[in-house]
């Protein structure tokens, strides 16, 4: 691997700082444009905004034309309110933490209500009636709280389990304290990824029957070759019985002829005579 020189190197490294740097700073909108990567909304399943920045702490670019999203990741982009997310019906994992929500989260059940993953981390939030409205959401299985000050509230788990009873996991926990599954993140991955198998294997069906198809054709032109040849052979094979048949009209003509030559000599000798 060839070397590269220490000015190039930095340059390198300075380049790669400040490309981060401008997507961090970019607008919501712009960087929404630039993660489509030419694709239309209808077309993304996931979307990932973290670190860039909304316009008065409120969600911007989106719309329902990303109604086939399922994950949507706004990690530290400066949210207060989550009051403009379009409806998004097939949404499943939420990423919201490091923001400065305090509230409005009864926007979620009518936006979003097959929620199983909600990412609250980092956020304003600091007691139980605050998340009650998230009862709404009856898919909802995985809440995140970290650093919340809700947190520090005397029985928060317990009471938080029994205000949310369809709660599987809160901050990774479930009722027994048993730790979630990878932070039960990898979870919905997998699911994403067992999706993304599927459109592969239909993908490799398709190309397989393309195949198939190619090679059926092959077997009908070389079959069609064979029937040419054999229609070819017989063809050449009715032709020389022919010829022969000619040849042989040919030779009894000959021999036809020379008896009546001989025929005739033979007269002539007589009337000679």
């Amino acid at each position: 691997m060839p070397r590269c020189s220490k000015v190039l190197r930095n340059r390198l490294v300075l380049g790669a700082f400040w490309a981060v740097a401008l997507v961090a700073k970019m607008d919501m909108k712009k960087r929404i444009h630039l993660e489509l990567r030419n694709r239309t909304p209808s077309d993304v399943k996931e979307l990932v905004l973290d670190n860039c920045r909304s316009n008065e702490g409120k969600i911007e670019g989106l719309s329902d034309e990303f109604g086939e999203l399922e994950f949507l990741s706004t990690i530290n982009v400066g949210l207060l309110s989550v009051a403009n997310l379009p409806k998004l019906n097939k949404l499943k994992k939420l990423e919201l933490s490091d923001n400065r929500i305090s509230g409005g989260l009864e926007v979620l059940a009518e936006k979003c209500p097959n929620l199983t993953h909600l990412n609250l981390s980092g956020n304003k939030i600091k007691d139980l009636s605050t998340i009650e409205p998230l009862r709404k959401l009856d898919n909802l299985r995985s809440l995140d709280l970290f650093n919340c000050e809700v947190t520090n509230l005397n029985n928060y788990r317990e009471n938080a389990f029994k205000f949310l009873q369809q709660l599987t996991y809160l901050d990774g926990y479930d009722r027994e304290d048993k730790e979630a599954p990878d932070s039960d993140t990898e979870v919905y991955a997998e699911g994403l990824d067992d999706d993304d198998e599927e459109e592969d294997e239909v993908d490799e069906e398709e190309e397989y029957d393309a195949v198939q198809c190619e090679e059926d054709d092959d077997e009908d032109g070389e079959e069609e070759d064979e029937d040419e040849e054999e229609e070819d052979g017989e063809e050449d094979e009715v032709l020389s019985v022919e010829e022969e048949e000619d040849e042989e009209e040919d030779a009894n003509d000959g021999e036809v002829d020379e008896e009546e030559e001989e025929g005739e000599e033979q007269s002539g000798e007589y009337r000679g005579s």
